[in-house]
């Protein structure tokens, strides 16, 4: 049996979060930036941009995410941190009308994407990766996590479009249904206190 086990994402594993968010899907172009910048930043930069934000953004601190490590070897990647910090959600209608938290009390957290590597997927990182978050922004001094996630119960999905995480997954963790945003994405929430 794998062991699975979890670390911020500071920069001295810089290596291991390219690693897991260059195993399969959008993560390796993406470099988990699209939810930090607005639709006109994104179109503006490249993946190579991308990274660089990325790392300044790790660099800074405090970590963005964490990653999951399989028996020692990068294998996955879970942003989380003060909602208020992620751009794209405090800009989003759907998210911001559904919400009934104000957009700029950091003691309110997002979860906004995992990645794992297509050879570790199916080992329940998703579900490790959630539950060091709940304990890092509980350890923070979050009051409360939000997060978007698909209902895979409703229509077919393409495992790129899973990055928000699945609402079983969230369910499974003490997250409960607030609001649907879109057909098949909801609002969920997770109190810390």
């Amino acid at each position: 049996m794998a062991t699975i086990t979890t670390e911020r994402a500071t920069i001295g594993r810089w290596d291991d979060v390219q690693h897991s968010l260059s195993g399969g899907g959008d993560g390796r172009s993406c470099q988990c930036i699209w939810p930090v910048v607005s639709n006109k930043e994104w179109n503006s930069t490249n993946v190579e941009q991308r990274r660089e934000m990325l790392h300044d953004e790790i660099a800074s601190g405090p970590p963005p995410g964490l990653v999951a490590y399989v028996d020692g070897e990068a294998a996955g990647w879970i942003r989380v941190g003060p909602r208020r910090d992620q751009t794209r959600i405090v800009r989003t209608r759907t998210i911001v009308s559904a919400t009934s938290e104000p957009l700029d009390d950091p003691t309110v957290w997002a979860v906004t994407c995992f990645v794992v590597r297509r050879e570790h997927r199916g080992k329940g990182l998703n579900a490790q990766l959630l539950s060091a978050a709940i304990d890092y922004a509980r350890e923070s001094g979050a009051r409360l996590i939000e997060a978007y996630p698909v209902d895979t119960t409703e229509g077919d999905h393409r495992s790129n479009d899973l990055y928000h995480g699945t609402l079983s997954t969230f369910l499974a963790q003490g997250f409960r249904t607030t609001a649907e945003l879109t057909r098949g994405r909801v609002l969920v929430v997770r109190e810390l206190s």
